[in-house]
């Protein structure tokens, strides 16, 4: 263990869940997750020795057994990946690694196991990134299973908007390629691939919470819905007799009925112009 590793490494709420244990025991497992996050890219199996060493010293605390679940599964131990995140759900009462649990249980060879675990779940309760991977998930779990139009009905979601990239974006529209790449329709999956890698790019300049507007440079996707509102709405604290007029070149921000919990849209045209230059779109075309 470096010396460089503090208690303090480890994120605020997850330290308040060692409360439990004795003052030396909690800094130890906290510097333990500490490092178990700090390696689980570069080195995730002795990132997974790190967990296994905080779940001998607090196995009944819910962080520190997601911790060994999410680093059992970087390993590609998915057997111990589905016990640990059972564990994790039954201690913590929390579906926040629902999709986590799907894809576990496609490891381990049963994906009518996963599809049974992920219907289960009541998907309107989810965050919205969580309900994004487990619509990955669930799609994948189809398409081990050979039904390849069904996976792709899986990510026919709200948050599947080929105009605006969200955090989770990305993900989705490769998951959507390959789904289609598997129905031979290769046309319809280069257009969504090509979409996922200009929104990855341009996530990468900004805050990946925040929404941000692809210009379409190719074809339009033959499912795309086209008749999306555009208007900007006037801050709720206005009058709407005395709004404001929204400014050309605006985004809205998503309402609650099509992707939930976002944070706020960018605004400002400068900004988007700024990164359509660094995602290599020509303003021209915009």
């Amino acid at each position: 263990m470096p010396d460089d590793v503090t208690p303090q490494d480890l994120n605020g709420p997850a330290r308040n869940e060692l409360k439990t244990l004795s003052k030396e025991n909690a800094e130890q497992v906290a510097r333990h997750l500490a490092m178990a996050a700090r390696l689980i890219d570069e080195d995730p199996a002795l990132a997974h020795e790190h967990a296994l060493a905080a779940s001998r010293s607090a196995g009944r605390i819910a962080v520190v057994r997601e911790t060994v679940a999410i680093t059992a599964y970087a390993t590609q131990d998915f057997a111990l990946a589905v016990r640990e995140l059972r564990t994790f759900r039954r201690i913590s009462g929390r579906d926040d690694q629902i999709a986590l649990l799907v894809d576990s249980e496609r490891g381990v060879g049963r994906p009518d196991r996963a599809l049974e675990v992920g219907r289960a779940v009541d998907r309107a309760q989810l965050p919205v990134d969580v309900r994004v991977e487990l619509a990955i998930a669930m799609s994948g779990a189809r398409l081990d299973l050979g039904e390849n139009e069904r996976a792709l009905q899986e990510l026919d979601i709200p948050e599947l908007d080929p105009d605006r990239a969200f955090s989770w974006s990305p993900g989705l529209f490769a998951a959507r390629a390959a789904v289609l790449e598997e129905l031979g329709r290769t046309e319809e999956a280069a257009e969504w691939q090509r979409r996922a890698e200009v929104a990855e790019d341009a996530l990468g300049a900004v805050d990946a919470d925040r929404e941000f507007v692809l210009v379409d440079e190719v074809e339009e996707i033959p499912d795309a819905d086209d008749d999306r509102d555009e208007d900007v709405d006037a801050d709720a604290d206005i009058d709407d007799a005395g709004a404001p007029e929204p400014e050309e070149g605006t985004v809205e921000e998503p309402g609650v009925d099509h992707v939930r919990d976002a944070e706020p849209a960018f605004t400002i045209e400068d900004e988007v112009d700024e990164i359509l230059s660094e995602a290599g779109i020509d303003e021209d075309k915009a």
